[in-house]
């Protein structure tokens, strides 16, 4: 019988592959029997998987040095983590077994980078990039930081007027940065992004106003592309238009020695993905070092703040199927029981994709759905992205439970949700599991968060 689920997905991508396999019938995601982890807590429920942090830091760091050591390239890596992608405990905790970096995006970050120093997780002389768009308070705490005696803490320029206020608020030393403002794609809907200092400006502000302040030491130049780091003409171009500048800001500024390239690595959100990421830092680091040494400067220790590479593959969501609609003679709806606003805020927002799979069942036959959640709102479904931009599941069988998987969703869903405050239609937030591994490869689970109660959501609505 060639129409079981496990056919269709071997017959239209490679399949097993990297993080999936199926054993007895049943999905294992990193090599865990997800039907073992649902047997002890129940659906729904979000997972976090810590190794594939480690692992992804490393290949990271493993690509960059690679493509250094190609190149003979004279600056070193360094890897940041990008913290809004997720803020958690257990995620810093995990990303920082690695010597590693942070970025913060908001005055509200600062509360954490003091208590990773209390805690002794980082110290005074680990990289700290303050980027974002910097209000009163947000300048106080680089100050607070400062006073602390962050010695490697670069704030960077978001526009002009922030010089001026670092200086009211820090009488002292300060390395700063001045973040490029990036060309977007020529079928974005606007040209220039809103954030950071116009490209065509940043010479003469160096030479009028950062020059002449001996207490800012410039140190770095940033941009990010909002596409990502993508094999086309844009991001190339882009790339090359940013190098230049570096390379005619530092012959005015011997002080300069950084380029942040920001973020943008892809994760995977479907299981026919294709990137070749050698290549690519292969290629960033070749033009990088082609430039400097046609212009004659010294070639720039590279940074990158991935958040969603760093943590996006570590997250699934699981559910149940609590029925299934009929709703005309084309369309059968599954309903979860969960909603997508709630949990994958991502998949209705922004339309964005997962990987979507079976957990259970996979020798069963396959037919096409449609998934729903629970919530009465009209947008609350998926439909998207299973084989051919289609759902494709088991067929229900009586008396047994279907259950089903979104994977790599670690990156930004909680937040974009409201991790712990009201939820749409009321409907709780799901437990959180954290999985982790010890030195032997033994697998350990623990319950982060349960299942959101009505009584807190009673209690944050004034009851």
């Amino acid at each position: 019988m060639k129409n079981r689920y496990i056919d269709l997905i071997q017959q239209t991508f490679e399949f097993p592959q990297e993080n999936f396999e199926v054993v007895d019938n049943q999905l294992n995601f990193n090599e865990i029997p997800l039907m073992d982890i649902i047997a002890q807590y129940g659906t729904p429920l979000k997972i976090t998987y810590l190794p594939k942090i480690s692992s992804q830091i490393q290949k990271a760091k493993r690509l960059f040095n690679v493509a250094m050591a190609k190149a003979d390239y004279e600056g070193s890596y360094l890897y940041c983590y990008c913290t809004k992608s997720s803020h958690f405990e257990f995620v810093l905790n995990e990303a920082l077994k690695n010597d590693i970096h942070l970025e913060t995006s908001s005055a509200f970050d600062i509360s954490i980078i003091k208590e990773l120093v209390k805690e002794g997780k980082i110290d005074r002389e680990n990289f700290v990039l303050c980027n974002g768009f910097k209000r009163e308070n947000y300048i106080e705490g680089v100050a607070d930081l400062l006073g602390d005696g962050f010695t490697n803490l670069i704030t960077i320029l978001d526009s002009k007027e922030e010089l001026g206020a670092l200086q009211e608020a820090w009488s002292g030393k300060h390395k700063i940065g001045i973040r490029i403002a990036a060309e977007e794609e020529p079928n974005a809907e606007f040209y220039t992004s809103r954030l950071g200092i116009r490209y065509n400006e940043i010479i003469d502000f160096y030479k009028n106003e950062i020059s002449k302040n001996k207490n800012f030491e410039l140190k770095m130049l940033h941009f990010f592309i909002n596409t990502g780091i993508k094999d086309t003409a844009y991001y190339w171009s882009e790339l090359q238009k940013n190098i230049n500048l570096y390379c005619e800001l530092k012959k005015l500024c011997p002080e300069l020695e950084y380029l942040d390239i920001g973020g943008g690595f892809p994760i995977r959100t479907k299981l026919d993905f294709n990137y070749d990421y050698q290549y690519m830092a292969d290629e960033i680091i070749r033009q990088i070092k082609s430039a400097c040494i046609q212009r004659e400067v010294p070639e720039p220790h590279i940074m990158t703040e991935f958040g969603s590479f760093t943590v996006g593959e570590s997250g699934a969501v699981l559910y149940s199927v609590v029925a299934q609609k009929k709703q005309n003679d084309n369309e059968l709806w599954n309903m979860i029981d969960s909603s997508f606003i709630t949990t994958l805020p991502d998949t209705w927002g922004i339309k964005q994709r997962f990987i979507l799979l079976a957990i259970n069942h996979w020798d069963g036959e396959f037919h096409r759905v449609n998934l729903g959640g629970i919530t009465c709102d009209s947008d609350d479904y998926y439909i998207m992205e299973s084989v051919r931009n289609r759902v494709f599941l088991p067929k229900l069988r009586e008396g047994e439970t279907q259950y089903l998987g979104f994977f790599h969703t670690g990156a930004y869903q909680e937040s974009l949700g409201g991790y712990g405050g009201i939820q749409h239609c009321l409907i709780p937030a799901p437990k959180h599991v954290i999985i982790d591994r010890d030195e032997d490869g033994k697998i350990s689970t623990r319950l982060f968060a349960k299942e959101q109660s009505a009584k807190s959501m009673m209690k944050i609505l004034g009851y």
